[in-house]
């Protein structure tokens, strides 16, 4: 191999070539003009190529520059200006993109569903469009129907649920209306909703506002337990919900609730049975929630779990779903010490903290109502807790004590006082009265202390509690006195260690 040339050496080689060229070898040959080479063909064509492709490039790039801009000033128009609809129209939207925009075809409200559809895409809101009832103004635009969709205007349907029902009842009501969906599989615990006016798009599922009555329920019972005054006969959130519900049954008045609920915690402290209708129903319908006739004698000595005349306390779970104010009048009562309350003839009551007082309110109750004899009976009054006659001298007696035993599970006997013989003085002549009202139990005793000519009037019921606790009667109840005291006597208050049924005009020994 021949030695590698050096940086310099080559350098050298190229500048002696370069200067031979240049350098004319003769004088003669200085003379002579440089001849230039001829272009090539080949080369003279490309750049001719380029030129005309470039040119044809700015030709199509300018045209289509052309065509986007008026293509897309066209299609913004398109997509401001008015639409087909003739008037406002509600459409109910479901299902994926594609049937939300066959649906506004089909009713008239676009008429270029794949401008909608790109549009839609090209502004990325496909996800924001929810189904339900939607209101689409007259003419609307393509742009109007996507702000529509995308903007959360469904139209909201509402619907009342009622303090007081039962959650059978609630359940029911939610299957009768027709903008909810599916089925509910199961009936919430008792007391477990929250009754309220209920916004809800159409279509919503009505499990899911069930569950969501549920959570308002459950978020609102711990929000007032945690507010609760001290001292209450109640130990858990639990109760209060049961109590609650039996307050919500026995008033409809907002300024009662709170009294209504301290006369049963006043009941709690004392031991006293809480003696209230609603119990009695809901113990032998359940979540049926009416019972379709009037109360009989009975019903009151009905053997159930919520019969809150036989049980000694609270029953052991709500007879309904209370509302907010009815929850807050548990937690936050009045301050009084009243044990009673009767319907005062206005669609409210009249309280009392002795049995004395109680007397007097419902001799005026019925005083009231023997006024109104000549006028029809009312379709429904306010509830009353406790009623009886009043007492009076000279009301024939049976000849001989007629011994009544309470039910088994209460381990309590009630006796009737004894018969008198000197009291013969005859009853009142059978008259027509204006109905009277009472709390949950017949006049029962009153008719069995009526002297022989009374013997055959028609016995009177107690309605329950949603006509108004209206008994029907043909016929003045005779007086009776309070029978059954432990001392025996007639015609004396009971004493403070007895729980007094006012209605059936018995004594209960106070359970301790």
């Amino acid at each position: 191999m021949p030695p590698d040339r050096s940086e310099g050496d080559r350098f050298s080689a190229a500048k002696r070539s370069l200067i031979g060229r240049l350098v004319p070898k003769s004088p003669s040959a200085a003379l002579k003009p440089v001849s230039v080479p001829e272009p090539s063909m080949q080369s003279s064509g490309t750049v001719l190529s380029i030129l005309a492709y470039l040119t044809r490039l700015a030709l199509v790039m300018g045209v289509s520059v052309a065509l986007l801009v008026g293509g897309g000033y066209m299609i913004h128009e398109q997509y401001i200006s008015e639409g087909p609809l003739p008037t406002d129209k509600v459409v109910m939207i479901k299902g994926g993109l594609s049937d939300v925009v066959e649906q506004l075809v089909q009713d008239g409200v676009v008429d270029r569903p794949i401008l909608l559809m790109a549009a839609i895409y090209m502004n990325g809101v496909s996800a924001k469009i929810k189904a339900g009832e939607y209101m689409f103004k007259q003419k609307a635009s393509l742009e109007d129907v996507i702000g529509t969709l995308t903007e959360g205007k469904a139209i909201l349907q509402s619907i009342l649920i009622k303090e007081g029902l039962t959650s059978q009842q609630i359940v029911d009501h939610l299957k009768e209306n027709d903008y909810l969906t599916g089925e509910i599989t199961n009936v919430p615990p008792e007391g477990s909703l929250l009754p309220e006016t209920y916004k809800f798009s159409r279509g919503m599922s009505r499990q899911q506002l069930l569950d969501r009555m549920m959570q308002d329920q459950a978020r609102l019972v711990k929000e007032l337990w945690a507010r609760r005054v001290a001292g209450l006969p109640i130990q858990s959130p639990a109760e209060m919900v049961v109590l609650a519900s039996i307050v919500e049954k026995e008033t409809g008045k907002a300024d009662e609730r709170s009294r209504v609920a301290r006369v049963f915690l006043n009941r709690l402290d004392k031991k006293m049975r809480l003696q209230s209708d609603p119990t009695i129903i809901y113990g032998l319908v359940g979540g049926k929630g009416s019972l379709g006739r009037s109360l009989t004698r009975s019903d009151i000595d009905s053997q159930t779990p919520y019969n809150t005349y036989v049980i000694p306390a609270l029953p052991p779970a709500p007879i309904g779903n209370p509302g907010r104010a009815a929850l807050e009048a548990v937690i936050n009562p009045s301050q009084t010490k009243e044990l009673y309350f009767v319907a005062d003839g206005t669609g409210g009551h009249v309280f009392a903290e002795t049995y004395e007082q109680h007397l007097r309110n419902v001799s005026r109750w019925r005083q009231i109502e023997n006024e109104r004899k000549d006028i029809p009976p009312p379709v429904a009054q306010s509830p009353s807790v406790t009623v009886t006659t009043p007492p009076a001298s000279g009301v024939a007696k049976p000849s001989a004590p007629v011994a009544t035993a309470a039910p088994a599970t209460s381990g309590v006997t009630i006796t009737p006082a004894p018969s008198s013989p000197a009291a013969t003085t005859p009853a009142a002549s059978p008259a027509p009265v204006a109905p009277v009202p009472v709390a949950s139990a017949s006049a029962a005793s009153a008719s069995a202390s009526a002297p022989a000519p009374a013997a055959s009037a028609p016995a009177a019921v107690v309605p329950e509690p949603s006509s108004g606790f209206v008994m029907p009667a043909q016929v003045p109840l005779p007086p009776v006195p309070p029978a059954g005291l432990r001392d025996g006597s007639a015609g004396a208050a009971p004493s403070t260690d007895q729980n007094f049924d006012l209605t059936t005009s018995k004594t209960i020994p106070k359970l301790n």
